[in-house]
């Protein structure tokens, strides 16, 4: 880490504070929430179709507020559980072509990349099953999984979808980064590794969530070292090992003094973000906990 490393806000910030998904609509004033935090780099998000148009017809209003508040935006999240489903032809070029809208949007912010969570497991869900940071519950696990005769043809029509996504991204200059949640296909670092060699798209990033990845008995230091060339931005938050939340470091059991220490011995020279909070999680005063996970973390990187 020889260059300044970057702290941006993550999205979780404002979804801790509105719900999932926030009112999209209220987008310049969530800018305007975490500028005031102190942050310079944050993160935003369109969940769904609704809210990638709604981004993509008030990018110029969204972007005179990010300058005006003297914020970037490294990573824009475009989330769309569909990318990951059966589809047929005419569904997966609509959602391609959404995919693309969030790509431009982005490359008009000056982002890097944007992120998703990672394909979602192919199970039979219902017709009327919201989007959701995270499928676990009795909900998924009573779900069936597609019938096993389908598998191979699905995992080919599945890697070759998100490899026209990854050279949609490209074609802005941007890397795709997938996000690693309960009940989706690239939980962990061997997942990923199998799902990225599939793909094979050099753009095709690992947004490590220390918190996720900790409560799936993931070594970080260890995937830092194998995902080292898949790794450009990272979630920092904290996790007991027990059950599911993004706490403020030393809340939980990540040992970070070791975490650093690989992050250094890599190279690493991406950007972090404060990811604490959620509805799984309880802290008093979250406001607080940004800014203080925000010094905590600028004196592990200086």
């Amino acid at each position: 880490m020889n260059n300044p490393i970057d702290i941006s806000c993550a999205y979780l910030y404002i979804i801790s504070r509105y719900g999932y998904p926030p009112p999209i609509e209220d987008t310049v004033g969530h800018i305007q929430e975490m500028a005031e935090l102190g942050f310079s780099s944050i993160e935003l998000e369109g969940i769904g179709k609704k809210n990638i148009e709604y981004l993509f017809k008030h990018k110029v209003v969204i972007k005179e507020s990010l300058e005006a508040q003297g914020c970037s935006v490294p990573v824009l999240c475009i989330v769309l559980p569909q990318l990951g489903a059966e589809l047929d032809a005419a569904e997966e070029a609509e959602c391609l072509e959404l995919f693309e809208m969030g790509c431009e949007t982005a490359r008009f912010f000056g982002t890097e990349g944007v992120l998703d969570n990672g394909p979602l497991l192919p199970l039979q869900y219902p017709a009327n099953m919201p989007v959701m940071r995270h499928y676990s519950g009795t909900e998924v696990s009573s779900l069936l999984p597609l019938p096993a005769s389908q598998w191979e043809d699905y995992w080919g029509k599945l890697t070759g979808r998100y490899r026209a996504a990854c050279a949609l991204a490209a074609k802005y200059g941007l890397d795709y980064h997938l996000h690693p949640c309960e009940g989706c296909l690239t939980p962990s670092t061997d997942s990923f590794l199998l799902f990225a060699e599939a793909v094979a798209a050099p753009n095709l990033m690992f947004n490590l969530d220390t918190s996720n990845q900790f409560l799936m008995r993931e070594n970080l230091p260890l995937s830092l070292i194998r995902l080292k060339s898949r790794i450009k931005y990272i979630h920092i938050s904290d996790n007991t090992g027990q059950r599911a939340g993004h706490l403020p470091p030393g809340s939980g059991n990540i040992n970070w003094e070791v975490f650093f220490s690989v992050l250094r011995e890599v190279g690493f020279n991406g950007k972090l973000a404060v990811d604490v909070g959620g509805a799984e999680t309880e802290i008093d005063d979250l406001e607080a906990a940004y800014k203080e996970t925000a010094r905590w973390l600028r004196q592990q990187v200086a």
